[in-house]
Order: C-alpha cells, then structure tokens, then sequence
C-alpha cells in the first residue's frame, strides 16, 4: 500500500534551486574541505619527519621513517575516519542530523590543533602525540561523510541532487590543493629564512631546527576552515525527512521547511496520520531490509571499498611514485625544508590538472548523464590509464644514473596518472559518495551511508598499508631502510589496475538514482515496495509545481 506523500516532502523535490540551496553546500562542503586537507596535508610532511626524528649518520642517507611508524602516521587517521563514519553514522540516525552535525566540527578542530603539539622531545613521543590526535581527527571526519551527504540529500530537491551533493563532495579537491597550497607558503618562507645545504654537500646541515615549525604549522592549519563554519552549522534547521519520517513530527518539518523556502506549507491530515501510522520500521539487520536493501548496501560498499584502495594509494604516496619514476629528484639533492616544497608543489599540479576539474566534471554532468554512468566510466578509464603508466613502467622511468633516472619520458607519465585522478574524481569517487544518501529509507539513511563509508575506508587503509610495502623494490639493496623486499611500483600499479576492474564489475550491482525523489528509491513512500522491489507504487497525488517556484 502506497503512504500518502506529505507537502513538505514534495515542496523541497520540486522547489526551485534558490539561495538555501547553496548556503547549505557550503556550510557542508567547508566540512569536506577540511576534511580533505587534514586526510593528505599528512604526505606534504612525512619526509620531513623521517629527516628530523630518524637520521642515522651511519647510513648516509637522509632520515626516513621506519616502516611501522610510517604506516601508523599515514593510516591511523583513516582507522578513525572508518570508526566515526560507523558511530555518528548511526548516531545520525537516532539523534537527528543536526545535533550530531556540530560534534563531528569540533572534533576536527580539537584535533587538528592537537596535531602539531607534541608531550616530549624524543622521536617516540612527538610520533605517538601526532598519531593520538590523527585518531580522533579521522574519527571527526568520518562522521562529516554520512552526515554531510544525508543532509545534503534531503535539503535538496530530485533534479539537481546529484549536483548539489556532488558538490558538496567537490570542496574534497580544494581541501587537497589548499594542503598542498599551504605548505608551498610555508616552506618557501621558511625555506628563505633558514636555507641551509642539500643533504649531499652538507648532511649535518641540511635540516635547519626551525624545520621542526614546518609540519606543525601545516596540520595545526586545517583548524581554521572547520572553526569558521560550526556557527553557521548549528543555525541549520532539522531536515524535514527526519523530522517528518523519523521523529514522526509531520507539523514541525511543514514550519522549519516553510522558513527555509520562504512559502506557506500545509500538510493534509489525512497525510500526516499516515505517515505517523506507518508500520514499515524494519530495522537494518531484519529480513524485509535484506530483500529490499542488501544488494544495494553490498553494491555500495564494495565499490567504495575497491575505489579507496586506489584512491588512497595514490594520493598518500604519489611522492614516492615520483621520486621512483624521477620527477621529483632525490632527497639527498634537497634540503630538508626544500624537499616539502617540491613535494607540494607537485600535489598541488596534479590536484589543479586533474583532480579539481574532475569533481566539477561530475557536479556539471551527473544529473544529465546519471550516477551509473558516470561510475563505471570512471571505473573502465581508471584501469586504462593504470595499465598505460605500469605496463611500459621501464619506459616512462628510464635508466638509473647518478641523478636518479634518465632517459625516461617522466612528462608523459605524470600525465597518464594525472588522468587517473580525474577519472577517480569525474567516476565513483564522487558517486560512491553520493548514492548511499540516497537509496536507503530515511530511518536508516544516515547509518547505511556510515557503513558504505566506512568499506571505502577499510580500502583506503588496505591501500596506505599495502602499497607501502608492496612497492618497495625487488631488491633488498634498492628498500626503504626497515623495510622488506616489495614487489615493486610496476607491480604494484598493476595490482590498482586490477582493483579498479574489480570495482567496474561490481557497480553493476548499484541502481541508477538519477531524477526520483528520496522516497520512490528507499521505500518510505511504499510499504510494499522501494528500491528492493520489483516496482515502486505511484504516490496518491501530484503537488501544484506553481506553489513551491520561488
């Protein structure tokens, strides 16, 4: 039996975009671009760490960090980005939205100051401080992703969704090129200031003290963007799914939404009784969710699972991949703080070429061309492109010589992988992102969103552990120090390619979502039916599309 569709709900799918409409991307989307700088800011500074903490005179090669605790900085802030997006992913959906929504900014901001303090002068101390408070940011961040998408979601209205959540997403580039952006200042004006040697012509000297400043003043950045939006967060009304779906409060959602869309909504009481008598309250781990639900929830979270681990290893480590190919040269013809700029400046290229343009390739063109579409594309070029820079691997790198490589045709690999980035960003970056938030009843919407989340960070961490590793050389002469033989980067970029195939092959198991409201695809309209079914029940009555165009 189809429920009656409630004014409110109608007015915002069928409103006109407006000014709410943008005030409420930017208010989520500086949560995302927060999120973004404090996730990759991370591998502008690990270099710099390993040369403060971890030089060996003896080894005669600058410090690096050993294994176990390059591994700790770089993935425990995605272990608690995986254990927030399960806890405030669920606590969204019992609480509201909105009262979650500031404890996961404050968190941040905390926690980003907190990074660049340190209880201690020993190496040990500064990388267990720093790792204590990665922890806790990730899990600030990881409730930003349900929670953000949900909102945006269900604000928004069915024909420009996928944009508008897209381009809550989006603000993600910005985020990684503000990282990159701030620590080009940062180690210019430092390196300016205190410019000492390359490590080949003055080991000892190579490192000015005032490094230490560097890597503290880079994380402890990403508290302002956070700190500038929390005022304008909390003064965002409930959304009117939850508040109407949800908490069973048909009347409080027809007010909030009627200050919000600046017109008079009147709920019919033959609505609201159906609505507060709606017995479809089947909870996540139930029968009925299996049928209705369990493909698309094992859809989305096996995507997102397979994109992270792609995503991930590339963003965390593309200093590596191209100090290993020669664009960026060795670290003993740097200095220590000479060394964060190059690195950098090289994130800031590839997210100014390739990864910016791709988010907003997705904001353009999702709602035209669909969410399936868009994914599997990515998906298919992704492999591509991963199979063009690691099979003729030798080629692009050239041979090894005094100064790393040469020979080799870097230009045409940076290029190659650049467009790795932007079919990652315009494909199923953007939209694992985005479906979860819409597929899935109101009641559970925010905790499936968590755990589809949560998948993608599970791969993101199996991508900072295993790449790490699985990219060191084949010869034990030619590893990291600490670490064992690897497989090697063409190897290893053979294995993200054959991920990226595995994550086209399961979006197939993802429906299309393009132009149906929230309650045709999840069900809430239906108590026999919903995206699970087999067909989905027309709802009883139209609304007058004139009431609602402001």
């Amino acid at each position: 039996m189809a429920l009656k569709q409630l004014e409110v709900l109608s007015a915002l799918d069928l409103a006109k975009t407006q000014w709410y409409h943008f005030t409420a991307i930017v208010i989520a989307g500086m949560g995302f671009f927060t999120d973004a700088y404090d996730l990759f800011c991370i591998s502008t500074v690990t270099k710099l760490l390993g040369r403060l903490y971890y030089y060996d005179p003896a080894s005669g090669k600058p410090g690096s960090l050993p294994p176990n605790v390059s591994a700790a900085v770089n993935g425990v802030a995605l272990c608690g980005a995986l254990a927030g997006q399960l806890f405030f992913g669920w606590l969204g959906d019992k609480l509201g939205r909105k009262r979650v929504y500031g404890m996961t900014l404050m968190l941040m901001v905390i926690s980003a100051i907190g990074t660049g303090l340190s209880f201690g002068r020993t190496a040990k101390s500064v990388m267990t401080t720093l790792c204590f408070f990665r922890f806790w940011l990730g899990f600030g961040i990881g409730g930003d992703y349900p929670l953000s998408a949900t909102i945006m979601s269900e604000y928004a209205n069915k024909r420009t969704r996928g944009a508008f959540i897209a381009a809550v997403f989006a603000m993600q580039g910005f985020g990684i090129l503000a990282g990159g952006a701030v620590a080009i200042i940062v180690s210019a004006g430092f390196n300016s200031a205190y410019h000492r040697p390359a490590f080949a012509a003055n080991a000892e000297r190579s490192t000015a003290p005032q490094a230490d400043l560097v890597w503290r003043i880079i994380l402890m950045m990403g508290a302002l963007p956070a700190a500038m939006t929390y005022y304008w967060r909390m003064q965002m009304p409930e959304t009117a799914r939850f508040t109407a779906l949800v908490a069973k409060n048909a009347k409080q959602a027809a007010s909030d939404m009627s200050r919000v869309l600046q017109v008079e909504i009147q709920e019919d009481s033959a609505a609201i009784q159906s609505v507060e008598a709606d017995g479809a309250n089947y909870g996540l781990f139930s029968k009925e969710f299996l049928k209705r639900h369990g493909r698309h929830l094992v859809g989305t979270t096996s995507t997102w699972f397979l994109l992270d681990i792609a995503f991930y290893s590339q963003n965390l480590f593309q200093k590596d991949i191209f100090t290993a190919v020669g664009w960026l040269p060795p670290g003993k013809q740097m200095n220590a703080i000479e060394e964060v700029y190059r690195i950098a400046r090289a994130q800031c290229l590839i997210a100014l070429c390739s990864t910016v343009p791709g988010y907003w390739f997705t904001v353009f063109l999702i709602d035209r061309i669909g969410r399936f579409t868009i994914q599997l594309m990515g998906f298919f070029f992704m492999t591509v492109f991963m199979l063009a820079v690691s099979i003729p691997y030798d080629h692009w790198r050239g041979h090894k010589c005094d100064e790393g490589y040469c020979g080799g045709n870097h230009v045409a690999f940076v290029v190659l992988y650049s467009f790795t980035f932007f079919f990652s960003n315009f494909g199923p970056n953007s939209t694992t992102f985005i479906v979860p938030a819409e597929i899935f009843p109101a009641r559970l919407r925010s905790t499936c969103h968590g755990i589809s989340a949560a998948a993608g960070k599970a791969g993101a961490i199996v991508g900072a552990f295993g790449f790490l590793y699985a990219a060191q050389s084949t010869h034990k002469k030619e590893t990291d120090a600490g670490y064992p033989t690897g497989i090697g980067f063409k190897a290893a970029l053979m294995v993200l390619a054959l991920v990226n195939a595995l994550g086209f092959a399961c979006t197939f198991l993802v429906p299309e979502t393009n132009g149906k409201s929230l309650e045709e695809l999840s069900g809430d309209n239906d108590e026999d039916g919903g995206a699970g079914s087999k067909k989905t029940m027309p709802l009883e009555s139209e609304p007058n599309t004139d009431t609602y165009t402001l």
